[in-house]
């Protein structure tokens, strides 16, 4: 590995949500920040970012939506521009695959990616029910 290709390995970010401690801001990895950036964008209303109001998924609002199919095929594809236009070099878009599973009282999505330049693949699940993100 050449010293350039180390450097975005190891590559610190500030992390989200963004939080100081004595010793200055808290950091994050790469393979974190990218899982912090997919949350941003999943739990990010659209029109709440004021100088990017397309950004933002919304998916807490699908929870108190009817289960049909329909439904489920709408949110899988704003969901999938959703994440590629906030990844865009930071993963392989053609490795996102996003899973949708709703129950009568809870949604689990399930996001797997490849990192586009350490070649690794991450899975990240993210539970909601009326109440809760976790």
């Amino acid at each position: 590995m050449n010293g350039k290709t180390q450097k975005l390995v190891d590559a610190t970010y500030l992390s989200f949500p963004f939080r100081v401690d004595p010793d200055g801001p808290i950091v994050s990895g790469r393979e974190d920040h990218v899982r912090e950036q997919i949350e941003q964008v999943l739990f990010t209303d659209p029109m709440e970012r004021v100088f990017r109001p397309h950004f933002g998924a919304g998916v807490r609002r699908l929870v108190f939506e009817p289960n049909s199919s329909s439904l489920w095929k709408t949110a899988h594809g704003r969901l999938l521009s959703s994440l590629m236009d906030a990844l865009v070099g930071e993963i392989d878009p053609k490795t996102i695959d996003l899973t949708l599973d709703g129950t009568d009282e809870t949604l689990t999505l399930t996001v797997s990616y490849r990192l586009a330049t350490i070649d690794r693949t991450e899975r990240h699940q993210f539970r909601m029910d009326g109440e809760t993100v976790g």
